[in-house]
């Protein structure tokens, strides 16, 4: 007995220290570009788009309003209040749902640690949450043209926590604080990986995941929703089940329905769109995610 456990132990360490090696650089990569841009970038990004405001780009907006989200280092809980004062100062609510769509989907640490799951993964996860970005805004564009869709009542600018006025004490903290909040998930992702690398065959992964691409999609897509508790979590998982056989489209729908479908975005989501376009928010996550996964698999 003794025996059989140290050799699992053995293979399960071997597993570990595999995805550890390969994902941890990019991790702690991830945490100090996105201290450095949260704590020296984060007010010039978020003005970028207040200055859209005065110009007359129409349904073109969207694109930069994207892009912008992207950049953005904040989390759902805080873009919410940036984008409510840019609501109080006119500008249109489809820039602020691309903002708002690409932001809950990616942000700089993300898009770092995505890294580590090869340059066509990190391409296909930076076109496909911009894409959904722009999507989101064009539909609320074409649907609530002549009517407000989201609710930001009750939403103040929020208070940064950012304030030490040595600016490097500043850095240390904000670096501090991302590996407390992801540095738990990030442990369980990779221990999680190593014991499916171990356990789960990979014919198996190919089989849900890779042959039936069409029925892998979707069940990404699906899966996105429940098992989505954070980015860094995740990335040791793909990379595990892309190594098992999984479809590169449906690594695309898990990474878009995933912080879609992300608990606590869930929750800020509900507040400022009421339950009806809470509804419709979910049902058009999922369904780019499925269509995006689908494309990438036709493509690749």
């Amino acid at each position: 007995m003794l025996e059989i456990l140290r050799r699992e132990w053995v293979y399960f360490w071997y597993y570990f220290t595999v995805q550890l090696e390969q994902v941890f650089p990019y991790w702690v990569l991830g945490i100090l570009i996105g201290s450095v841009i949260s704590v020296f970038g984060k007010e010039k990004i978020h003005a970028l788009l207040g200055a859209l405001q005065g110009k007359r780009l129409g349904i073109l907006g969207v694109v930069p309003a994207s892009l912008i989200g992207i950049a953005s280092p904040l989390c759902m809980y805080g873009t919410i209040p940036i984008a409510a004062s840019f609501s109080e100062k006119g500008v249109k609510d489809d820039w602020l749902a691309a903002f708002m769509m690409s932001s809950i989907l990616l942000n700089p640490q993300l898009l770092i640690y995505s890294a580590s799951l090869g340059t066509r993964v990190l391409l296909i996860r930076l076109v496909t949450c911009f894409i959904c970005g722009m999507a989101a805004g064009l539909l609320v564009r074409i649907f609530y043209r002549n009517k407000s869709f989201f609710n930001f009542s009750g939403f103040g600018a929020s208070a940064s926590r950012d304030t030490d006025p040595n600016p490097m004490l500043r850095l240390l903290k904000n670096i501090w604080r991302n590996i407390k909040a992801t540095g738990i998930y990030f442990l369980i992702g990779i221990v999680l990986s190593a014991l499916f690398q171990r356990y789960v065959p990979a014919s198996v992964v190919e089989k849900l995941f890779g042959n039936n691409r069409g029925f892998g999609v979707l069940m990404a897509a699906t899966i996105g929703v429940p098992l989505y508790a954070c980015g860094g979590g995740t990335i040791p998982l793909i990379s595990g089940w892309l190594a098992n056989g999984m479809s590169l489209g449906s690594a695309a729908a898990f990474m878009i329905t995933g912080p879609a479908t992300k608990i606590t975005n869930l929750g800020a989501m509900k507040i400022v769109l009421g339950m009806r376009r809470f509804i419709l928010y979910i049902v058009f996550s999922i369904a780019f995610a499925w269509i995006c996964g689908m494309a990438v698999d036709l493509i690749f």
